[in-house]
């Protein structure tokens, strides 16, 4: 009887030791997750209004780690919910001294003067910066690639200007959706469904905005694609992406009534190639039945392909997707 006991008592010991450290870990781990995804305030940044915070690596099982920025408007307060853009070019957005080619969206700037005149919802705006050496193969809409004839998909990976052709773009909005998103929720005072969540780009940023409504529509209310890159790529003579392109907007762009779809284009540096894809873009969204309230595609005449370009009418897709009226 007593060795009944005994074992018993080594069980119960045994179990109790394994649990507490079962709970240990699990409280480790949840430590070491929130240390990875704690935001940090950027001083060193030059804003016109607002503040930034910034995950150095933010780590992901998809992607490359990278930078990613969450801009807060003054005032930014707990007390309220805002709605969630997401950008991509992250580090191009708010401060020229620290850009390639010292320029930038004002995103800042727009953001607070537009909400201090009560022309937009409150917003806060998530920046995805890009890692240059495969920010093609992370912003092409890769199920784009499976509408190119089987003949000729050799012949176009050739003019994507990557060195490892390996496309990412389906990984990108994982990353996006499923890591990113969820830290942005619970970190941030802000809502998180679909009529509250919007994402925009610039040039291949334009295409993987486009991607992102068609690939995940219960996730994202409306999509601002600057500038969007319809070549594809480098351009060039019998160059068959845009026509793939358009066939995967065809089959998988959702239809109206949930979503505003905004697009614009110049016509002078990269931005000349553009023109010529208007009436196809006008075409797809005709047949899905968007119109004038909930869709654009906007020509600006004279305006070339760069942040100063778009700096100059960030207020127009910014005012369709949140504006107040």
């Amino acid at each position: 009887m007593k060795k009944c006991i005994f074992v018993l008592g080594l069980c119960i010991m045994f179990f109790s030791c394994k649990n507490e450290k079962d709970i240990k870990g699990d409280t480790l781990n949840n430590e070491v997750s929130n240390v990875a995804h704690q935001f940090k305030s950027v001083d060193d940044v030059k804003l016109y209004a607002g503040q930034l915070t910034r995950i150095d690596s933010f780590p992901s099982q998809y992607i490359t780690p990278r930078p990613v920025d969450v801009w807060l408007p003054k005032d930014y307060s707990k007390d309220k919910k805002y709605n969630v853009l997401y950008m991509h070019d992250g580090q191009m957005l708010f401060d020229s001294t620290t850009t390639w080619n010292k320029q930038e969206w004002k995103v800042d700037e727009w953001a607070s003067q537009l909400m201090a005149e009560d022309k937009v919802k409150d917003f806060i705006v998530v920046a995805v910066h890009n890692i240059s050496e495969i920010r093609w193969q992370d912003l092409f809409p890769q199920k784009a690639f499976n509408f190119l004839p089987e003949a000729s998909k050799s012949n176009m990976k050739s003019i994507s200007g990557s060195k490892d052709f390996k496309l990412s773009g389906d990984n990108y909005l994982r990353f996006i959706v499923e890591e990113l998103k969820p830290v942005i929720d619970s970190s941030y005072s802000v809502f998180t469904d679909r009529a509250h969540t919007f994402v925009m780009g610039s040039s291949m940023g334009g295409l993987m905005s486009m991607y992102a409504v068609s690939e995940y529509p219960t996730v994202f209310g409306g999509a601002a694609c600057i500038s969007t890159h319809w070549v594809g790529a480098a351009p060039k003579e019998d160059n068959l992406y845009p026509e793939a392109i358009f066939n995967y907007m065809e089959a998988s762009l959702p239809k109206a009534g949930n979503h505003k779809l905004y697009f614009d284009y110049g016509n002078k540096t990269l931005d000349a190639h553009y023109p010529q894809y208007a009436s196809r873009v006008d075409e797809i969204l005709k047949s899905k039945g968007y119109t004038e309230q909930n869709s654009k595609n906007l020509f600006f005449e004279g305006t070339d392909h760069s942040e100063n370009s778009w700096n100059q009418r960030l207020d127009q897709p910014l005012i369709f997707l949140l504006g107040n009226n």
